[in-house]
């Protein structure tokens, strides 16, 4: 397939989830798979392929950054392989844009495998989520593993906020909420400037310390996704919409969420007409760095 051509899209969501390898592998284990289903009250398939997003996203005039999440030290459960899903999502360039995903707490085969990731795989950037792997994004154990993605000038995005994984499970199944809290990314913001990060999600209880960070450091961004626009933090919804306008973007967290669901809230949002086009696809498109056509 061509490349995306951006005058043809109404937007980017730059968070969509690989839940399956499409033969009968999935992201997480059952219980976790369940738990969230029901936080999300989610009803749809929770387990599209990337050829299944790619057919869902086309018609929508929608293109999807795709990821899946490597938790395999924490969780003792297989992730869906990174080096597949950048592989597929290629011939589906004309909506589809790979991140990688490795696991922080593999150590010095972490940093090597994010760079065969961007090498060999050409991801476009990185996903983690703290709570779900286990790690404190802070600690400089995991800098040589930012130096790489920095070095290769690629953005990655934290999960931040509340999670709905193991949420209701005795314990959150070990979880803990307070590895995604934003405030431990301002220090990895500062220290890797080249390094674009994005806080994933409205980042609730965290709101202000996310909206604090994002107006703070350059390299800071918000990504909308998961939670429906209706439910937005009122501060958020107000900093979308002046201050924070180049920094914030639309995102899903689909199949959790859907755009459709996403974009109907979203036109009931008091934000500047003007505004809207930037979040919904040009700040996106700014910062992967793609060009109309390409």
């Amino acid at each position: 397939m061509t490349g995306l051509d951006l005058s043809a899209l109404q937007g980017i969501d730059v968070h969509v989830h690989v839940e399956s390898d499409g033969r009968g592998h999935m992201s997480l284990d059952d219980e976790l798979l369940e738990a969230s289903a029901k936080y999300f009250k989610a009803t749809g398939d929770r387990a599209p392929t990337v050829e299944q997003i790619a057919e869902y996203y086309r018609p929508r005039r929608l293109a999807a950054v795709v990821f899946s999440v490597d938790a395999s030290t924490e969780t003792g459960h297989p992730a869906v392989s990174s080096e597949e899903i950048a592989d597929r999502a290629a011939a589906h360039a004309d909506v589809l844009i790979p991140f990688g995903s490795v696991d922080p707490r593999a150590g010095a085969e972490a940093v090597r495998r994010a760079r065969r990731l961007i090498g060999e795989h050409h991801v476009r950037g990185f996903k983690f989520h703290p709570s779900l792997q286990g790690f404190s994004p802070d600690d400089t154990q995991y800098y040589p593993l930012y130096e790489v993605i920095e070095e290769a000038g690629l953005p990655a995005v934290f999960h931040t906020g509340q999670t709905g994984i193991g949420a209701g499970l005795p314990g959150g199944r070990g979880i803990k909420l307070r590895l995604s809290n934003p405030m431990l990314l301002d220090d990895v913001a500062a220290d890797f400037p080249g390094m674009p990060v994005i806080l994933a999600h409205p980042s609730v209880p965290w709101q202000d310390e996310a909206i604090s960070i994002a107006t703070h450091k350059a390299n800071v961004y918000i990504d909308l996704s998961g939670w429906s626009p209706k439910y937005f933090p009122p501060q958020l919804v107000r900093a979308a919409s002046s201050y924070l306008q180049d920094k914030v973007l639309f995102g899903t967290d689909y199949p959790l969420l859907t755009p459709e669901r996403w974009l109907r809230d979203f036109e009931q949002l008091d934000i500047k007409p003007d505004v809207r086009p930037k979040i919904l696809k040009d700040n996106a498109a700014r910062l992967l760095g793609l060009a109309a056509g390409g």
